[in-house]
């Protein structure tokens, strides 16, 4: 069944739709849909957001690998550039800076009922999705292709097996995660 998920695309849907349930409960229960949570990650202040994302890359990492290397996971990495990631890396911190949430915190805070992340970042999304749709075809070519590195993942641009980054990556998190815990942030 779990190698067959590719092709039934119904399942696909209500597993993405259960993945997004359980997402969005454990981002409200690590508290990161309160604005003020978010207020003081920017300030630099209180440390919850990152703890979150690293702990969520460190899992992640190490359950896509050891998926693949079952045999259950194909990575199907996006194609990527310096512009994509430049322009991208603005766009979304310039609309976290302003809203104070992210996409995903967003959607969480509208459901915790949160009344600017449903006005601002509903609709902020909602438009920004829009204009940039609008734009892209004049600005993919001038822009965004600039720097194209392809479809590859860090093992593969250094040519070591994928375990080895795996390790040196969750070591480093799991570094920063104790430091950050041990400082008090």
């Amino acid at each position: 069944m779990l190698t067959n998920i590719h092709t039934k695309k119904d399942l696909q849907l209500v597993l993405g739709l259960l993945m997004g349930i359980v997402f969005g409960f454990l981002l409200q229960k690590g508290g990161v849909t309160k604005y003020d949570v978010i207020l003081g990650q920017l300030l630099l202040k209180d440390f919850t957001v990152v703890k979150i994302m690293l702990s969520a890359a460190v899992a992640g990492m190490i359950g896509i690998y050891f998926f693949k290397s079952l045999g259950l996971v194909k990575l199907q990495p996006k194609a990527g550039s310096i512009g994509m990631n430049v322009w991208g890396g603005l766009f979304f911190g310039i609309a976290f800076a302003i809203l104070g949430y992210c996409p995903g915190t967003a959607v969480g805070a509208i459901g915790n009922g949160s009344l600017d992340a449903l006005v601002g970042g509903l609709i902020g999304m909602l438009v920004g999705a829009g204009l940039f749709a609008a734009i892209y075809p004049r600005f993919s070519k001038a822009i965004v292709q600039k720097g194209h590195f392809g479809e590859i993942t860090f093992p593969e641009l250094l040519k070591v097996n994928p375990w080895i980054m795996v390790v040196i990556f969750s070591g480093v998190i799991i570094l920063v995660l104790y430091l950050l815990e041990s400082a008090g942030l």
